[in-house]
Protein backbone atom coordinates (compact mmCIF):
# COMPACT_ATOMS: atom_id res chain seq x y z
CA UNK A 1 0.00 0.00 0.00
CA UNK A 2 1.47 3.55 -0.76
CA UNK A 3 0.13 5.22 2.36
CA UNK A 4 0.78 3.01 5.53
CA UNK A 5 -0.50 5.34 7.81
CA UNK A 6 -4.18 4.96 8.95
CA UNK A 7 -6.85 7.32 7.42
CA UNK A 8 -9.83 8.06 9.96
CA UNK A 9 -12.19 8.70 7.82
CA UNK A 10 -14.20 12.26 8.57
CA UNK A 11 -18.27 12.83 8.27
CA UNK A 12 -17.83 13.84 4.96
CA UNK A 13 -15.25 11.13 3.62
CA UNK A 14 -17.96 9.08 4.88
CA UNK A 15 -20.91 10.62 3.24
CA UNK A 16 -18.99 10.76 0.02
CA UNK A 17 -17.88 6.92 0.29
CA UNK A 18 -21.66 6.20 1.74
CA UNK A 19 -23.04 6.28 -1.73
CA UNK A 20 -23.43 2.39 -3.20
CA UNK A 21 -22.70 3.36 -6.58
CA UNK A 22 -19.78 5.03 -5.76
CA UNK A 23 -18.68 1.64 -3.34
CA UNK A 24 -18.91 -0.44 -6.09
CA UNK A 25 -17.26 1.88 -8.52
CA UNK A 26 -14.27 2.16 -5.65
CA UNK A 27 -14.18 -1.35 -5.55
CA UNK A 28 -13.85 -2.23 -9.25
CA UNK A 29 -10.89 0.12 -9.69
CA UNK A 30 -9.48 -1.76 -6.47
CA UNK A 31 -9.27 -4.91 -7.70
CA UNK A 32 -8.85 -4.50 -11.99
CA UNK A 33 -7.26 -0.94 -12.21
CA UNK A 34 -8.30 1.67 -13.78
CA UNK A 35 -10.98 2.79 -15.99
CA UNK A 36 -13.14 5.67 -17.58
CA UNK A 37 -16.76 6.91 -16.89
CA UNK A 38 -17.68 5.80 -19.94
CA UNK A 39 -16.95 1.88 -19.29
CA UNK A 40 -18.29 2.43 -15.47
CA UNK A 41 -21.43 2.93 -16.73
CA UNK A 42 -21.75 0.89 -19.05
CA UNK A 43 -20.16 -2.08 -16.37
CA UNK A 44 -22.91 -0.78 -13.83
CA UNK A 45 -25.52 0.27 -16.06
CA UNK A 46 -25.30 3.83 -14.79
CA UNK A 47 -25.44 7.55 -16.11
CA UNK A 48 -22.15 8.46 -17.54
CA UNK A 49 -22.92 12.29 -16.40
CA UNK A 50 -24.11 10.67 -12.75
CA UNK A 51 -20.88 7.97 -13.07
CA UNK A 52 -18.30 11.19 -13.74
CA UNK A 53 -19.96 13.31 -11.04
CA UNK A 54 -19.53 9.96 -8.32
CA UNK A 55 -15.55 9.28 -9.76
CA UNK A 56 -15.39 13.03 -9.11
CA UNK A 57 -16.20 13.19 -5.58
CA UNK A 58 -14.15 9.74 -4.84
CA UNK A 59 -11.30 12.18 -5.95
CA UNK A 60 -12.42 14.97 -3.96
CA UNK A 61 -12.20 12.88 -0.82
CA UNK A 62 -9.05 10.77 -1.67
CA UNK A 63 -10.51 7.71 -2.40
CA UNK A 64 -9.46 7.70 -6.21
CA UNK A 65 -6.90 9.89 -8.57
CA UNK A 66 -6.82 10.55 -12.17
CA UNK A 67 -4.21 8.00 -14.03
CA UNK A 68 -2.58 10.79 -16.18
CA UNK A 69 -0.18 8.38 -17.84
CA UNK A 70 -3.62 6.70 -19.56
CA UNK A 71 -5.50 9.70 -19.88
CA UNK A 72 -5.64 11.68 -22.98
CA UNK A 73 -7.65 15.00 -24.30
CA UNK A 74 -11.74 14.32 -22.79
CA UNK A 75 -11.00 10.89 -22.25
CA UNK A 76 -9.88 10.44 -18.18
CA UNK A 77 -9.10 6.89 -16.32
CA UNK A 78 -9.54 6.69 -12.89
CA UNK A 79 -7.47 4.54 -10.51
CA UNK A 80 -7.75 3.98 -6.62
CA UNK A 81 -5.48 5.13 -4.12
CA UNK A 82 -4.12 2.27 -1.96
CA UNK A 83 -4.64 3.55 1.67
CA UNK A 84 -5.76 2.27 5.09
CA UNK A 85 -8.84 3.69 5.27
CA UNK A 86 -10.93 3.36 9.10
CA UNK A 87 -14.42 4.06 10.07
CA UNK A 88 -13.93 6.28 13.34
CA UNK A 89 -14.98 4.38 16.39
CA UNK A 90 -16.72 5.55 19.25
CA UNK A 91 -17.75 9.40 18.44
CA UNK A 92 -20.08 11.55 20.29
CA UNK A 93 -21.46 12.78 17.27
CA UNK A 94 -24.66 10.89 15.88
CA UNK A 95 -23.93 12.64 12.23
CA UNK A 96 -20.50 10.50 11.84
CA UNK A 97 -21.69 7.73 13.82
CA UNK A 98 -24.49 7.03 11.20
CA UNK A 99 -22.29 7.51 8.46
CA UNK A 100 -19.77 5.15 9.93
CA UNK A 101 -22.07 2.45 10.43
CA UNK A 102 -23.85 3.04 6.81
CA UNK A 103 -20.08 2.22 5.13
CA UNK A 104 -19.70 -0.82 7.40
CA UNK A 105 -22.49 -1.98 6.68
CA UNK A 106 -22.48 -2.20 2.97
CA UNK A 107 -18.48 -3.14 3.24
CA UNK A 108 -19.42 -6.03 5.57
CA UNK A 109 -22.41 -6.94 3.57
CA UNK A 110 -20.44 -7.08 0.52
CA UNK A 111 -18.46 -9.36 1.55
CA UNK A 112 -21.32 -11.53 3.24
CA UNK A 113 -22.46 -11.78 0.00
CA UNK A 114 -19.24 -12.08 -1.90
CA UNK A 115 -18.44 -15.12 0.56
CA UNK A 116 -21.76 -16.73 0.30
CA UNK A 117 -21.01 -16.49 -3.36
CA UNK A 118 -17.89 -18.65 -3.30
CA UNK A 119 -19.76 -20.50 -1.25
CA UNK A 120 -22.01 -22.10 -3.66
CA UNK A 121 -19.92 -21.96 -6.28
CA UNK A 122 -17.34 -23.77 -4.97
CA UNK A 123 -16.43 -26.31 -7.59
CA UNK A 124 -15.66 -23.52 -10.07
CA UNK A 125 -13.15 -22.58 -8.56
CA UNK A 126 -11.16 -25.36 -8.86
CA UNK A 127 -7.52 -24.64 -7.17
CA UNK A 128 -8.47 -21.78 -5.68
CA UNK A 129 -10.88 -23.65 -3.73
CA UNK A 130 -8.56 -25.97 -2.16
CA UNK A 131 -6.66 -22.82 -0.99
CA UNK A 132 -9.60 -20.83 0.05
CA UNK A 133 -9.63 -20.99 4.33
CA UNK A 134 -12.38 -20.24 6.05
CA UNK A 135 -11.72 -20.16 9.88
CA UNK A 136 -13.94 -19.38 13.06
CA UNK A 137 -11.99 -19.04 16.74
CA UNK A 138 -11.66 -16.65 19.84
CA UNK A 139 -9.92 -15.75 22.34
CA UNK A 140 -9.82 -13.39 25.45
CA UNK A 141 -9.15 -9.97 25.11
CA UNK A 142 -9.28 -6.88 26.82
CA UNK A 143 -10.39 -4.02 25.15
CA UNK A 144 -6.08 -2.46 24.42
CA UNK A 145 -5.48 -5.82 23.35
CA UNK A 146 -8.23 -6.07 20.80
CA UNK A 147 -7.07 -2.92 19.61
CA UNK A 148 -3.08 -4.12 19.33
CA UNK A 149 -4.58 -7.43 17.40
CA UNK A 150 -6.52 -5.50 14.84
CA UNK A 151 -3.63 -3.38 14.26
CA UNK A 152 -1.00 -6.58 13.89
CA UNK A 153 -3.37 -7.93 11.62
CA UNK A 154 -3.83 -5.19 9.45
CA UNK A 155 0.33 -4.60 9.61
CA UNK A 156 0.39 -8.55 8.21
CA UNK A 157 -2.24 -8.11 5.96
CA UNK A 158 -1.07 -4.70 4.14
CA UNK A 159 2.72 -6.49 3.81
CA UNK A 160 0.76 -9.33 1.17
CA UNK A 161 -0.63 -6.01 -0.96
CA UNK A 162 -0.77 -6.56 -4.29
CA UNK A 163 -2.93 -4.17 -6.35
CA UNK A 164 -3.71 -4.62 -10.48
CA UNK A 165 -1.24 -5.36 -12.22
CA UNK A 166 1.06 -6.50 -9.78
CA UNK A 167 0.99 -10.08 -8.40
CA UNK A 168 2.62 -13.37 -9.47
CA UNK A 169 1.72 -14.84 -12.74
CA UNK A 170 -1.64 -16.70 -11.69
CA UNK A 171 -2.48 -14.29 -9.09
CA UNK A 172 -6.22 -13.30 -8.75
CA UNK A 173 -7.24 -10.85 -6.30
CA UNK A 174 -8.88 -12.55 -3.17
CA UNK A 175 -11.48 -10.89 -0.58
CA UNK A 176 -9.87 -10.72 2.93
CA UNK A 177 -12.58 -10.41 5.55
CA UNK A 178 -12.21 -9.65 9.37
CA UNK A 179 -14.34 -9.63 12.13
CA UNK A 180 -13.00 -9.01 15.96
CA UNK A 181 -15.68 -8.15 18.16
CA UNK A 182 -16.65 -9.61 21.60
CA UNK A 183 -18.75 -12.63 21.77
CA UNK A 184 -22.40 -12.06 22.73
CA UNK A 185 -22.31 -15.05 25.15
CA UNK A 186 -24.32 -13.83 28.31
CA UNK A 187 -21.87 -11.78 29.87
CA UNK A 188 -22.98 -8.10 30.34
CA UNK A 189 -21.12 -5.44 27.78
CA UNK A 190 -18.57 -3.36 29.76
Amino acid sequence: MTENKPRVLDVDSLKALAHPLRQQMLTRLQREGPATSAELAAEFGADRGGTSYHLRQLARFGFIEEDAGRSAGRRRFWRFIPQDLRTPRGSADPEVTSAAEEVGRQWFERGQQEQLDFLQNRPAYGDWAAAAMHSYGGTRLTPDELKQFTEEYIEFLKGWYRGPGEGSPGSRHVTVLFHAFPSPDGEAPR
